[in-house]
């Protein structure tokens, strides 16, 4: 586990604004970092184009900076570390780690989307790489909020992709390089990701990488019950009462309400927030977008 000086991120696709779900994990993201007296990295993670949205990256960070949820460092993207994920991936190739796929998605649908073993009839002049998952490949970890979670890759994901069949990189690969890059200390994020973080850490062993401790926070739900997704035209958060939001955030992170004269203004509640926040409170489950907003009016009356 870490022993360095805490180091948090957040890290958004640029795939439209933030909605409260996005804005509940960069909240709660920030508050450990700053609890912990470490730093708050912000990385946009742009490696998809055909998904991004022009002027979301910059839209993103005029909402955090709306929030008080001020990063240390200079921003990240991805779209300029792709020297890094390809010495990452030479490496896992040379090891024997990782190897050329020619399936394509019709061809792995008899095996339920799982690879196990090539079963393409003919080569592809695009194929994918994937990662060698083992036979009885059994990853578990202990998440601040979930506790124990486990998972067998190699049944429950197969062999995954590291660079897709159109030459975009995939997020897992992605992800643990860049952590390992940043020095990140925690993983702070929502639990939507909470299945992917198994094969992070197997990748992690193979590269030989930091583990960081991670901690998965709820998401928030439409009304479809269904997460909150930017790329779904999500409402985008309310900046204008930014301390009023907040606090409906934070009452959504199973956290007791802060008094009145802290809330008033946005420095005062983050002060307040950062001294009080306590993770044994968070919940595990789903949370409706209406709750959030529930809370957030509760919070204007007082």
């Amino acid at each position: 586990m870490p022993t360095s000086p805490y180091r948090g991120r957040f890290a958004p696709s640029p795939t439209g604004p933030l909605h409260a779900g996005s804005l509940l994990a960069a909240l709660g993201s920030w508050l450990l970092a700053r609890q912990a007296g470490g730093e708050w990295r912000v990385r946009i993670e742009d490696i998809d184009p055909p998904r991004e949205v022009a002027g979301a990256a910059a839209g993103q960070l005029a909402t955090l900076a709306a929030f008080g949820l001020l990063p240390d460092g200079a921003i990240a993207y991805q779209h300029a570390r792709g020297a890094l994920y390809r010495a990452a991936l030479d490496r896992l190739l040379l090891q024997g780690d990782a190897f050329e796929c020619h399936c394509s998605r019709a061809d792995l649908a008899a095996t339920g989307g799982i690879h196990r073993r090539c079963i393409a009839t003919a080569p592809r002049p695009d194929p994918a790489i994937r990662l060698r998952v083992p036979d009885g490949c059994h990853i578990a970890f202990d998440d601040a909020v979930h506790g124990r979670v486990s998972q067998r890759v190699d049944l429950e994901v197969g062999d995954f992709v590291l660079l897709r069949a159109d030459g975009l990189w995939a997020y897992q690969l992605a992800a643990v390089v860049d952590d390992a890059a940043q020095g990140i200390t925690d993983v702070v994020r929502g639990a939507d990701l909470l299945d992917s973080t198994p094969r992070q850490l197997l990748l992690q062993q193979l590269l030989g990488l930091p583990v960081p401790r991670h901690a998965h926070l709820p998401l928030l739900l439409g009304e479809d019950g269904r997460k909150l997704s930017k790329s779904d035209a999500a409402l985008p958060v309310d900046a204008t009462d930014p301390a009023r939001t907040l606090h409906g955030l934070w009452r959504c992170l199973g956290q007791a309400p802060l008094p009145a004269a802290d809330r008033r203004t946005l420095p005062g509640l983050l002060a307040a927030a950062t001294a009080a926040f306590r993770l044994d409170r968070v919940p595990t489950r789903a949370i409706p977008r209406s709750a959030a907003m529930h809370n957030a009016n509760v919070a204007g009356d007082a």
